[in-house]
């Protein structure tokens, strides 16, 4: 039973990883919280995983500070904003027709861009 557990969280954790990893390319997938939930999921399965997704050098400062309860800092909050935006306007000019899908886009883009800004 309990290798089924950690069978379990590890192939959990994986998928977060994975999933989150894609969110730092398209901004609407949430990263910190996939990468939370990843090492959540080591904790319970794998030692060195969460010693790697803790203290990787791209986003292991990131998921210390939010289990901290820290702040994003200002730099990030205005990369990840205008990420959002710039991905919501090129796929609204380009990709997105009908006018009720680019509305939804953008009240999408100022819901993402409000919670970032108040973290």
């Amino acid at each position: 039973m309990l290798l089924i557990r950690r069978a379990f969280f590890f192939t959990a954790g994986i998928i977060c990883l994975v999933v989150g990893l894609i969110g730092v390319i398209i901004p609407l997938i949430p990263t910190t919280p996939l990468l939370l939930l990843a090492a959540g999921c080591f904790v319970r399965s794998s030692e060195k995983l969460y010693h790697w997704v803790l203290y990787n050098k791209y986003f292991g400062d990131y998921v210390r500070a939010f289990r901290e309860g820290k702040k994003i800092p200002l730099k990030t909050k205005v990369f990840a904003i205008s990420l959002v935006w710039i991905f919501i306007s090129v796929s609204s000019i380009f990709f997105v027709d009908p006018i009720i899908l680019k509305i939804l886009l953008f009240i999408i883009a100022l819901l993402v861009s409000l919670y970032i800004s108040s973290k």
